[in-house]
């Protein structure tokens, strides 16, 4: 779609005022942005970065429901040329030189809008996940198909040099109630750093955005932050609103998390900002984030959003394909327009703040194992595959599966079902809970199938379940089985792990905390032994 004549006019108003820094920003756009210590630089030029950034995606309820296919739980705004072209223009305008999404379909070509940010002067910084393909914090694990979703990510952007890092997870632990999940995302920051490195892509940093909880929010940042470098953050966001109206460093606590950051030792920025408690929004707070006292700290901010929708965060109104500029677009280009953060350069920066913090202690708080869970491992899945005799009924649907996890875990009794089960807390990991759904539920399905002597009644579940004959193995896979505890799995005590003061009782406690996980339901296996006892099938 098309500017308005009026909006196109407004448009180029905003452009003629920034004209000159904006063409050193387009020719910056080519120049990859990498870390050395806190702070990002122009690979190139040396020049410091800090991020003037925008959150820029739409929620599907501003979106034309004749444009959407049946499913669809989001819109790539990278792949959205007609948006790309009303937008970043006026993103331009705003003096922005980043803009965050917050999921893309890795199907779609990105070629048009990413030459476009680039002409721009505007890096991208994504999340890996997209909805419903994400560590969930009430039921976490890391398995093979969310390893293939986030890499998939990976391999459609890492070609473009404006792409200047990844989000492996974003508030995903966001209290004390479930710390347990963090170890899932740490396992999938670890595997994706891993995944550039054996590609051979460039060195595209991946990082976390955590929320500004402060009963955890030391612990946190020191977990994704401790261990071996090859498990650690590459930077750190910091989604914060705690800056409302005319507030000051030291009302907003702004000054107490620049103490809390000034000796960390990678990069560390504001993830979102930009409270709506006040409105319009005036941005008083760019001239402290990027000031003397904030700036030697933090590299900038991503203020929340660009799309006007029912929270009221939106700097533009898009209707029926035309932009309409809010009062707030006009508070933050012209603050952002100020924002000149002292800055050093790549060949003269010299890091001294480079320990790399202990993992912090479990206790009633803060309870994360720092055993990781395993990387996924497709090939030991399929290996695994083969020699299930018991398996899910083609075609069947996954809301489907945390009912039969229920009865068979519940049969089996005690630990029947820790192959595939996970506990964060502990450290504890099912060899086999990496696999895929489907693949789990076989699994389970098989280990039932054989206590019950292979009775043919023992799996049919009401049709859900189908006898198939197992195919020999080769040597590699029967190797890799064998060591993962054979088909009936084994506790593993973690991926990896860090030596701290913390305490991590990686030991087995079958049936004590240790969970399954299905898509859109995991039950911990007292609960699945409860619906063994209501008896959910009739065999």
């Amino acid at each position: 779609m098309k500017f308005s004549v009026a909006s196109a006019a407004v448009a180029a108003l905003g452009l003629a005022s920034t004209v000159s820094s904006a063409s050193i920003e387009r020719r910056k756009a080519t120049d990859p942005i990498v870390v050395k210590g806190s702070k990002f630089f122009h690979k190139n030029s040396g020049d410091q970065f800090f991020m003037k950034g925008v959150a820029y995606q739409a929620d599907l309820s501003g979106v034309d429901a004749s444009k959407l296919k049946p499913g669809q739980q989001f819109v790539d705004p990278l792949a959205d040329v007609a948006g790309c072209t009303r937008d970043i223009p006026l993103l331009q305008a705003l003096n922005t030189n980043l803009i965050r999404v917050y999921a893309i379909d890795t199907t779609k070509s990105h070629d048009t809008c990413m030459k476009m940010l680039v002409d721009a002067g505007i890096y991208v910084i994504a999340d890996l996940s997209e909805p419903g393909l994400s560590v969930n914090r009430d039921a976490p694990i890391w398995d093979h198909h969310l390893y293939e979703r986030y890499a998939s990510v990976i391999d459609e952007l890492q070609k473009y040099d404006n792409v200047m890092g990844f989000f492996a997870g974003n508030e995903v632990t966001n209290n004390k109630t479930n710390t347990d999940a963090s170890p899932f995302v740490k396992a999938s920051v670890r595997d994706m750093k891993a995944y550039i490195k054996k590609k051979g892509y460039r060195q595209i940093p991946v990082g976390y955005a955590t929320n500004d909880d402060e009963e955890i929010r030391d612990q946190i940042v020191d977990y994704f932050s401790c261990g071996p470098t090859e498990d650690s953050v590459d930077f750190w966001g910091y989604n914060i609103y705690s800056w409302c109206g005319q507030s000051t460093l030291q009302l907003s606590g702004w000054d107490k998390r620049t103490e809390e950051y000034q000796d960390y030792n990678v990069p560390v920025f504001f993830a979102e900002y930009g409270c709506n408690e006040v409105q319009p929004r005036k941005f008083s707070e760019v001239g402290a984030l990027y000031g003397s006292v904030m700036s030697p700290v933090f590299s900038g901010g991503i203020v929340y959003m660009y799309f006007e929708e029912a929270n009221n965060y939106g700097l533009v109104s898009v209707t029926s394909g035309k932009a309409t500029k809010l009062p707030d677009y006009g508070f933050l280009q012209t603050a952002l327009a100020k924002a000149t953060p002292s800055s050093v350069a790549l060949n003269a920066y010299r890091p001294t703040n480079t320990a790399v913090r202990a993992c912090p202690t479990q206790d009633s708080v803060w309870n994360a194992a720092t055993n990781l869970p395993p990387t996924p491992d497709q090939n030991l899945c399929n290996c695994l595959q083969s020699q299930l005799s018991c398996v899910p009924a083609a075609n069947l649907k996954e809301e489907s599966y945390a009912a039969i996890y229920g009865y068979v875990c519940g049969a089996l009794g005690n630990g029947g079902c820790n192959g595939i089960a996970t506990d964060g807390n502990t450290g504890s990991y099912g060899s086999y809970s990496m696999c895929d759904a489907e693949i789990r539920l076989g699994w389970a399905l098989n280990q039932y199938y054989l206590s019950q002597n292979s009775a043919a009644t023992a799996c049919d579940f009401d049709g859900q379940a189908r006898v198939v004959t197992t195919s020999a193995m080769n040597s590699t896979c029967s190797t890799q089985v064998q060591a993962a505890g054979g088909t009936a799995g084994k506790i593993l005590a973690g991926g990896s792990s860090t030596s701290s003061g913390s305490k991590s009782d990686s030991s087995p406690k079958p049936n004590a905390g240790m969970t399954l996980s299905a898509p859109a339901a995991v039950q911990s296996l007292a609960i699945l032994a409860g619906a063994f006892i209501a008896g959910v099938f009739l065999l």
